[in-house]
């Protein structure tokens, strides 16, 4: 879609070029949804591709992912054998159904900021103990965890003009154990319900509930729970938290999301 309100873009090619925000700017990187619907109040676009960000970081401390990493080349990435969780990665990446077009373009870091209930790499950086590094329009930096980064459906603790820099995942979630499931309406459809189970080489078993409910959700068990200490867990989860839209009413996510759920307890308890 052609922005007519857009009067100038800025390329920076250096952190220290990023201009002062101002009111009508919006960030640039793969653009995919700011291209898909009017943008009135937007006047400049700030493209970030120009900074040249490596698209990832595969150390002994684990994955550290540019904002601007698209989907593509997170898809491509080559990990450490020993990295359990990696399979996740290229599930996550599918669970965006998007064409190669939309995987060449769409980054990481839009993804996390869309903020969307369906997100896939909000899911797949919670699971793995994301953390997101944020550089504040006042020149200051803030790390804090995925689980927090993401405030509900569009909802982010990003103020005008912050930007998020990175999201790290750190090996010791890498190396363990993982079980994926999602569900959708229709074989093509958004996600539904997005559920990840770990579990570390000490027992210690998350699941990790995304786009049936509002904002990501973890659970926590030193061990693998029974299944009816996992069901009383997803029952506390507020009835306000599960989402509503086209895509599920809020009945039909609980349920899903408590059989999906199950299904990944039974597997990682085995």
């Amino acid at each position: 879609m052609d922005l007519n309100t857009i009067t100038s873009v800025v390329v920076p090619r250096a952190s220290e070029a990023l201009p002062p925000w101002r009111a009508g700017d919006a960030w640039l990187a793969g653009g995919t949804w700011l291209f898909s619907e009017p943008q009135p109040d937007a006047s400049r676009l700030i493209d970030l591709t120009g900074l040249g960000w490596p698209a990832a970081e595969v150390t002994e401390a684990g994955l550290t992912l540019a904002a601007t990493c698209t989907i593509a080349a997170l898809d491509r990435l080559d990990l450490p054998p020993d990295w359990s969780a990696a399979p996740l990665i290229g599930l996550c990446c599918r669970a965006l159904l998007g064409s190669f077009k939309i995987w060449n373009a769409a980054t990481v870091g839009g993804n996390l900021c869309l903020a969307l209930p369906a997100g896939p790499m909000i899911a797949l950086a919670a699971a793995l103990d994301g953390t997101c590094l944020v550089w504040n329009a006042d020149g200051t930096c803030l790390s804090l965890p995925v689980l927090d980064f993401v405030q509900g459906p569009q909802a982010t603790v990003l103020r005008p003009g912050d930007l998020l820099r990175s999201i790290a995942m750190p090996a010791a979630a890498l190396r363990r154990r993982a079980a994926f499931r999602r569900a959708s309406l229709s074989p093509h459809g958004r996600s539904g319900a997005l559920v990840i189970g770990t579990r570390d080489p000490g027992g210690r078993f998350a699941l990790t509930v995304t786009a049936s409910v509002r904002r990501p959700v973890r659970l926590a068990f030193l061990e693998p729970p029974h299944a009816e200490t996992l069901a009383r867990a997803l029952a506390a989860i507020p009835q306000g938290h599960w989402y509503d839209d086209v895509h599920g009413t809020p009945d039909w996510r609980r349920h899903v999301t408590r059989d999906l759920a199950e299904e990944i307890r039974a597997e990682l308890a085995r």
